[in-house]
């Protein structure tokens, strides 16, 4: 697929959200088909006299992987995949989704997936870690394919102008637009900032958590590309109360749909789905830190009006909330770690979110 548009996204992605620096090294790592965008970010990498390693995984690979691996192979991480995150190795991370078939891991086994998944939690705990440190970037992005445009119930063309738009790359001066989404959302995060309590009430949650001391990070671009949130970590023992999930939580290319979960003192001490609940239980006993709330996040990108199944747009979604159980962002201020950082997405369009006891957020807007 060429379209021009493509070079403009991989400049943005580049030069404003990874920032590359003459000398760095940075791990692209896509799915085949991403190729067109691959090959602009090769190019950009380049100019801005960076040193680019390209990884591309093959269709049906994962499939054979989980159908054919033995325990040792479960278990086996990458020598590539270790030093990709090595400090003097690589300074930054590009990966791009790219997906032929988003279901290809429904029939395979779940324990099998969660071991492997299990295995990479060193790689994920050293990418946050200096990625908190300020010495490693990193954005994930996408390229349009038949799968995704299935899944959202758009045709191929409608689904490549959906990411152009919502990535603002068909506005002329895309990173001056993402400037602007960051000035906007930081009026946001001033007013949270000394915040110790959130309170979550509406026909779909009720939930209470502790904030104080926490971080809060604005999305404006940069890790995810696109864009649109802010989000911290709560204390992890702080998390009470219930919410019901009105989007369908898809993990690992399985939905799951109806979730409802119970907090008590940051676990998850009760779950249960309409769909797909066996495997909703199975990746909360994935490790230990895979019940504990890793994020709470309020989407702000009310340019993504509909839902797509795809977790880089949907939990920008403006009028939601979402939150991340499993491993946490050292950045703001979590620690607890998981090989799990499952996304599920709430409308917040019947709900109300207070600080301290004072609602900045009502019915899917900000008061602030």
């Amino acid at each position: 697929m060429h379209d021009p548009r493509f070079n403009k996204m991989a400049q943005v992605i580049v030069h404003y959200s990874v920032e590359v620096k003459p000398g760095q090294n940075v791990y692209v790592w896509g799915q085949a088909p991403a190729a067109p965008l691959m090959l602009e970010i090769y190019r950009e990498i380049l100019k801005a006299g960076g040193h680019a390693f390209l990884r591309a995984d093959l269709p049906g690979a994962q499939e054979i992987f989980f159908a054919h691996a033995q325990d040792a192979q479960l278990d086996f991480v990458s020598p590539v995949d270790r030093i990709s995150v090595e400090e003097g190795q690589f300074d930054a991370y590009i990966r791009i989704g790219a997906e032929t078939n988003t279901r290809r891991l429904s029939s395979a086994d779940p324990a099998k997936v969660q071991r492997h998944q299990a295995a990479l939690r060193p790689i994920l705990e050293k990418r946050l870690r200096r990625s908190a440190a300020g010495d490693y970037n990193w954005c994930v992005t996408q390229f349009p394919t038949e799968a995704y445009a299935m899944d959202a119930d758009m045709s191929l063309a409608e689904y490549t102008e959906f990411l152009f738009s919502a990535c603002l790359v068909n506005d002329p001066d895309p990173v001056a637009r993402w400037r602007e989404v960051g000035a906007n959302q930081q009026r946001y995060i001033d007013f949270l900032r000394d915040k110790r309590i959130l309170r979550l009430r509406g026909s779909d949650v009720d939930l209470t958590l502790r904030v104080a001391g926490r971080t809060w990070i604005n999305s404006q671009g940069k890790r995810n590309f696109p864009d649109g949130e802010i989000f911290t970590s709560p204390h992890e023992d702080s998390v009470n109360g219930w919410v019901r999930f009105a989007y369908p939580a898809i993990y690992q290319g399985r939905e799951v749909s109806g979730v409802q979960l119970w907090f008590q003192d940051g676990r998850v001490v009760k779950a249960t789905a309409e769909k797909n609940q066996d495997f909703l239980l199975s990746v909360l006993d994935t490790d230990p830190g895979a019940r504990i709330v890793g994020e709470f996040a309020i989407g702000t990108n009310y340019g993504i009006t509909r839902f797509s199944r795809n977790i880089l747009f949907d939990e920008k979604i403006g009028g939601t909330f979402h939150l991340a159980v499993g491993a946490g962002y050292p950045d703001t201020g979590a620690v607890n770690t998981s090989a799990v950082h499952w996304d599920m997405i709430a409308s917040a369009r019947d709900a109300e979110i207070s600080a301290d006891g004072e609602v900045f957020y009502r019915n899917g807007q900000f008061l602030i």
